[in-house]
Formats: C-alpha cells, sequence, structure tokens
C-alpha cells in the first residue's frame, strides 16, 4: 500500500501539501527505472524525516562511510536492506534510522509510504517512507564503520539556487541533480528523490538546470574545498 497511513488534517502546515499528492504518486514520478520483471531484487526502506529545528523545516541525512565496499562517502537518507522480522517498510526504515543515527523511533511519526523505486546498481527495490519528528532526539553516527555524518539539513538551504546544480558522466548517458550544503554533497539516487519531493512540497525555487558539471570533476572540488 502506498500513500498517507494518517488523517492528512493532522499533519503540519508545511508538510501538509507532500502528505497530500503521495496518494496519487506511482514510481514514475521518480525514477526512469522500474525493475525488470526477471532481476533478483532485494527488498529496502529509507526514511525520509522531516522536522522543525532553529531554522524552519529540514530532513534528516546521513553520510556513509568512506571505508565502506559500496556507496563509500555517499549522501543517503537513513536506511537499508529489510529484514525478516520488519514490520514492512515502516519497520524497515524505522529500524535502520534507530541503527544508524540513534534517532528514538517513539518521536517518529509515519505520514506516508511513497511507490517502490528501483536501483539497478545495487539491485534494491526501496521504499521511501515520509514521516514526521514531531519529538526530535539526540542524532549521531552510531557505528562510524557505516555512517561517517549525521546531518539535519534544513529545505531553506537544499532549496537555495547557488546550491543545486546537475552532474553528468560522460559515457553513461545519465544526469542528475546535486546539491551542495552543509559540507555535503549529494547526488545519485537521494538527490533525484529529494528533488522530487521538494517540488511536490511546494518548496522548489527556480535554479539553473543548464549548469552541468562532470561529475568527477565536481566531486573532486568539493572534497578540496572541505578539506582547505
Amino acid at each position: 500500500m502506498t500513500g498517507p497511513v494518517v488523517d492528512v488534517g493532522s499533519v503540519p502546515d508545511w508538510l501538509k501539501p507532500l502528505v497530500q499528492v503521495s496518494e496519487d504518486l506511482d514510481a514514475r514520478a521518480f525514477t526512469r527505472f522500474s525493475a525488470p520483471r526477471d532481476a533478483r531484487t532485494k527488498p529496502a526502506a529509507v526514511l525520509v524525516l522531516f522536522g522543525e529545528g532553529e531554522r524552519g523545516p529540514d530532513v534528516l541525512l546521513t553520510r556513509r562511510a568512506d571505508t565502506l565496499g559500496s556507496h563509500a562517502g555517499q549522501v543517503a537518507f537513513p536506511g537499508g536492506g529489510a529484514d525478516e522480522g520488519d514490520d514492512g517498510p515502516i519497520g524497515t526504515a524505522l529500524r535502520e534510522a534507530e541503527e544508524e543515527t540513534g534517532v528514538d523511533p517513539s518521536g517518529v511519526r509515519p505520514l506516508a509510504v511513497l511507490p517502490e523505486l528501483y536501483v539497478p546498481v545495487s539491485g534494491f527495490v526501496v521504499t521511501p517512507v515520509l514521516a514526521h519528528w514531531e519529538t526530535p532526539s539526540p542524532v549521531r553516527a552510531v557505528d562510524p564503520g557505516e555512517t561517517a555524518a549525521v546531518a539535519r539539513v534544513t529545505i531553506a538551504d537544499l532549496v537555495d539556487p547557488a546550491n543545486r546544480y546537475q552532474v553528468q558522466r560522460h559515457g553513461h548517458g545519465w544526469k542528475g541533480p546535486v546539491f551542495e550544503v552543509d559540507g555535503l554533497f549529494v547526488w545519485g539516487f537521494t538527490a533525484g528523490l529529494l528533488s522530487v519531493l521538494l517540488a511536490l512540497g511546494g518548496w522548489e525555487r527556480e535554479w539553473d538546470h543548464s549548469d552541468v558539471r562532470d561529475l568527477d570533476v565536481a566531486l573532486s572540488a568539493h572534497t578540496n574545498r572541505e578539506r582547505a
């Protein structure tokens, strides 16, 4: 089942449009990829956790450890593969978020389950779970071997046109959005999902889609700036 899992009327006004539109979404709103019929896919879920901090609405993101074998150093939503004992995608998303960031699930209110999204590079079929951080709790990188950093990134910074552009990989035929914010370089699946959610939530500001940079060059430049 996808769509809202709560009474939309009880959702904060700033978050309500995104929850309302979730009822009518399918995977095509987020990605051109669909799982091949004969693909061996693995179920997974991510927690898209929106809260309200001193600087306004924000979303919880993590940066994966540089030593990991896959997606090393990449920014992601808390989440991961489903375990047999999980109570559906919501259970997976909450469990993984607690394991990675220490977030207290009792303060998190799931709002909507989004359509499954196929990630070809990993073979995962990922279900994003929208949630509201009703009672924020301290967060941290619980296991430095898995998570390098945890951050609450404001929506205002994410939609700032100065923090957005696109990247491409020559020879791969792929192009996608990037957010450079709070010392994070957000690209790939996470940036694509964020970009769609910001637009659906009515937060997006006009930005320069024609600013397209080589991924490796942009990532290297970001890393050098952070080390300086």
